[in-house]
């Protein structure tokens, strides 16, 4: 599904990442690990057309993308989360997340407008589908009118990743989704990941400290190291790797 090969990308005399090559298949989990400063969110800027790399190709499906700005990667199914919420803050829940569906409307900007004809008819099968695909999905039916500010930190990620799901993404990308949450909010976050790949098939890229959760969801894990890539693999060999317990869970005995 997504083929990163041979990405260089630097910050004037820094190296953020160098050489950076893997693949992530059709409706698995890949996790992307390191230490704070590795280039996870570098990398993951790339993919989404964010930054534009030195060296190196974005493939999707066979398709080189690398040339493709941030709304074109969007419209080919390319969603991501941030890793500080970056939501609309003076509005409602169902507002934030129709928003993800920008690449999805068709009615010309007159209907739109004035709110007639096929934009009328389009806001109203676009909110059935988000309240029986996404919203119900997440179980946030009580809080969809509640204003973005009304909610605990942890319904808020859970909104953020309704956003992303409301594009239909091919490839789902998120960025550290339980960073900040307690042990509750962390398992029902991880249960909702899984649930997406289960239920829609999607190919999702994760970035994440939270070790216990990379090893119980992930199929394979990318480390990073200093804008390095040290490491591939299934979790259990990435986690009996000598350079990955070096570099990012402690020194090797």
């Amino acid at each position: 599904m997504l083929k990163v090969e041979d990405i260089q990308l630097s910050f004037g005399g820094v190296r953020a990442l160098q050489g950076v090559s893997f693949e992530a298949a059709h409706g698995e989990i890949t996790g992307i690990i390191g230490p704070n400063g590795a280039g996870k969110t570098s990398l993951f800027n790339v993919i989404s057309g964010f930054y534009k790399p030195d060296t190196g190709t974005v493939t999707v499906e066979g398709q080189d993308i690398s040339g493709l700005k941030p709304d074109a990667r969007a419209a080919l199914g390319i969603a991501r989360t941030f890793q500080n919420i970056a939501l609309f803050r003076g509005m409602t829940v169902l507002d934030n997340i129709k928003l993800g569906c920008h690449t999805r409307l068709n009615a010309n900007v007159w209907s739109a407008l004035g709110y007639f004809g096929s934009a009328q008819k389009e806001e109203l099968e676009l909110r059935r589908d988000l309240e029986e695909r996404v919203i119900d999905f997440l179980e946030i039916d009580h809080v969809r009118k509640a204003p973005i500010t009304a909610l605990p930190y942890g319904l808020q990620k859970r909104v953020e990743l309704g956003r992303a799901l409301a594009m239909k993404p091919k490839i789902l990308l998120l960025d550290e989704p339980v960073a900040g949450m307690n042990r509750e909010e962390t398992a029902d976050m991880a249960r909702f990941i899984l649930d997406v790949q289960e239920q829609f098939g999607t190919t999702i890229l994760l970035v994440e400290h939270d070790m216990h959760m990379v090893m119980d969801i992930c199929s394979r894990v990318v480390v990073l190291n200093f804008g390095q890539q040290i490491a591939q693999g299934t979790p259990q060999e990435v986690a009996q790797s000598k350079e990955v317990i070096d570099a990012y869970l402690g020194q090797a005995a």
